[in-house]
């Protein structure tokens, strides 16, 4: 296993959509053991997607079990990723390996319902709501080629520049 180098913007090849992944063999599976490391190894992240360390493949993982007092389904590989349906609307802080000086407030579904398939290639369906949903919107993001910066609710007034 190895950590992979995390791409950051402005990177062009963070504004690349990735593409389905078709082929669940050995090789994603070592892909998906480094780009876990990878996780592991940033500073307190809970997501990652594979454009972030230059794989245009559809693979997010996601871990929320750190955070206390939410509802999650803890460490999660979700392989093409689809948001199936959503509810709600909430203003939230977000940060990003690939942005690393820079966090803003972001309107992201407090709701969401997800189809993944898994390390396996199986299918399956999960409800998330809170934190998780904005985490799996913001990994999603990345496999559209999009950033929080994308998203941002004012880039004048909701851009904060991270304290070291």
């Amino acid at each position: 296993m190895a950590v992979l180098k995390i791409l950051a913007w402005p990177d062009p090849l963070l504004k690349e959509a990735a593409q389905p992944v078709s082929r669940f063999d050995d090789a994603l599976q070592a892909f998906i053991h480094d780009l876990e490391e990878t996780l592991c190894a940033g500073p307190a992240a809970v997501g990652i997607a594979a454009p972030q360390v230059a794989s245009l493949q559809r693979v997010i993982i996601i871990d929320a079990s750190s955070k206390k007092n939410i509802k999650h389904h803890g460490r999660q590989v979700l392989i093409n990723p689809e948001i199936t349906h959503w509810e709600g609307y909430a203003i939230g802080r977000e940060g990003c390996l690939s942005v690393p000086d820079y966090t803003g407030n972001v309107i992201r579904a407090e709701q969401i319902t997800i189809e993944a398939q898994d390390e396996g290639g199986q299918a399956h369906t999960w409800h998330m709501e809170g934190f998780e949903a904005r985490l799996v919107q913001h990994e999603i993001d990345h496999l559209d080629g999009l950033l929080f910066l994308d998203r941002l609710v004012s880039r004048r007034n909701d851009l904060y520049r991270r304290k070291n």
